[in-house]
């Protein structure tokens, strides 16, 4: 007999966020998917209840169940990221609810960095305002290849369709755009559960899936096995003891990929070629490995390997360069500008770099490059061009989301200044090279 335990992982596995305008009801749809999944413990919905009737509120308020901190639910506003897991009989989810105030949209890149959808919602009653494409741009730049427009407070609009309608053709025009390839619109009520996990009775014109159903029969197609083969070495491993004296391996997580045994690689910045004579796996040797399993690898030469080194296949090695061009998305308060000196964190490795240029910046309203900016502000989305200290084995972010993605960081005190996409386009021409592509994890 198949265990609820076994049936689970079987299932595959979605990671999504939500983000949107402030008050657009992320919290609330939240709360009202876990509530309505039956994901909540009766203890954490007693707690709700509790903290609801405080308030003078005389229905539980779903959205604490999301929003955690004691500043998140004092001024009824997201801060944080905040991350759940539940599951269905049909999938399991991984579920990052990002705020919506501009100030936090650092956030909102820290939850769509990882996600394969995002659930943009908008408030029937506004429209689509300047956060919800600033939202849908993330979207579009973090490659996440499905993306959901939840039309909230469709009771407080009557359940009109023609508001729908209207909001889901702009918004769809406008991420279509910036090369997003799927969206959905879903018109909901996340307080009434309209369309949440049960279809509305008050919306008989509206034939499409409700938000739970189209989560869990979304395709997911993560497979990073069939990505380039891409391993950052994390810690070199030389033990030198009476049972190992001549050890050394090479010690990290596969981030994209498969490796066997007897394949030949290349060691990245040296560009050294080897073979790899072994793979130990959980203490055991294995043939080959994939992503994203932590493995060592040991090589048949001795090669001067350290933190930071890349290994890749010999035939599919990624360029070495100083110079990268890259969208970045920032999120420090203190501005990135050109001349700055910075820490750029790849992977594993983190080198010296300077900011040569920043050609663009974009404007969200009309997607146009507002050129020569000389430095990005707060939740700008701008193009730069970075000059590292030392060599890197970067990707195309379009090729991979691992190993195309890197940090710039103060190195005065180590803040994140900016989240950046090597050789990502910061408007849709760019973006959308291939309508018939797909985008890559």
């Amino acid at each position: 007999m198949t265990t609820t335990a076994e049936q689970l992982s079987a299932t595959t596995l979605l990671r999504f966020a939500t983000a949107g305008s402030v008050d657009d009801g992320k919290s609330t749809l939240v709360g009202r998917l876990l509530h309505d999944s039956k994901s909540v413990l009766t203890d954490q919905l007693e707690a709700v209840e509790q903290a609801s009737l405080n308030r003078g509120q005389e229905a539980p308020d779903l959205a604490l169940l999301t929003d955690g901190l004691r500043a998140e639910r004092e001024q009824g506003i997201t801060i944080d990221v905040a991350y759940r897991y539940f599951a269905t009989t049909r999938r399991r989810f991984i579920l990052a609810d990002t705020p919506g105030h501009v100030q936090y949209t650092r956030n909102m890149v820290t939850g769509a960095s990882t996600a394969e959808l995002a659930v943009v919602l908008v408030d029937a009653r506004n429209g689509v305002v300047e956060q919800t494409r600033r939202h849908a741009a993330v979207a579009a730049l973090l490659r996440v290849p499905h993306v959901v427009l939840a039309v909230n407070k469709m009771d407080l609009v009557d359940y009109a369709e023609p508001v729908f309608a209207a909001i889901a053709e702009e918004f769809t025009a406008y991420a279509a755009s910036l090369g997003v390839p799927e969206i959905t619109a879903i018109p909901i009520s996340a307080l009434a559960g309209d369309n949440v996990v049960e279809p509305s009775a008050h919306m008989d014109w509206y034939g499409g899936p409700t938000v739970l159903e189209h989560l869990e029969t979304v395709p997911v197609s993560h497979d990073l096995t069939a990505c380039h083969a891409r391993f950052p070495v994390q810690y070199v491993i030389r033990p030198q003891s009476a049972e190992h004296p001549d050890y050394r391996g090479y010690a990290g997580q596969i981030a994209a990929g498969v490796f066997r045994v007897g394949e030949s690689v290349s060691v990245l910045p040296s560009g050294r070629t080897t073979t790899i004579t072994g793979i130990d796996a959980l203490g055991e040797s294995v043939d080959i490995a994939w992503a994203p399993q932590s493995v060592t690898l040991r090589l048949a030469d001795d090669i001067d390997i350290s933190r930071g080194d890349l290994i890749a296949p010999a035939v599919d090695a990624p360029p070495v360069t100083r110079d990268v061009e890259a969208t970045v998305c920032h999120v420090a308060d203190q501005p990135l500008s050109v001349g700055q000196r910075v820490l750029l964190k790849h992977t594993t490795r983190t080198v010296k770099a300077i900011v040569k240029d920043i050609p663009s910046r974009l404007t969200l309203d009309d997607l146009s490059q507002h050129p020569a900016p000389g430095q990005l502000v707060a939740n700008d989305i701008g193009r730069v061009v970075v000059r590292t200290a030392e060599p890197l084995a970067l990707d195309a972010y379009e090729d991979s989301r691992r190993t195309g993605s890197f940090l710039l960081i103060d190195p005065a005190d180590g803040t994140t200044l900016s989240a950046g996409m090597a050789g990502a386009g910061a408007a849709g021409a760019v973006v959308a090279a291939d309508d018939d592509a797909e985008w890559d994890f």
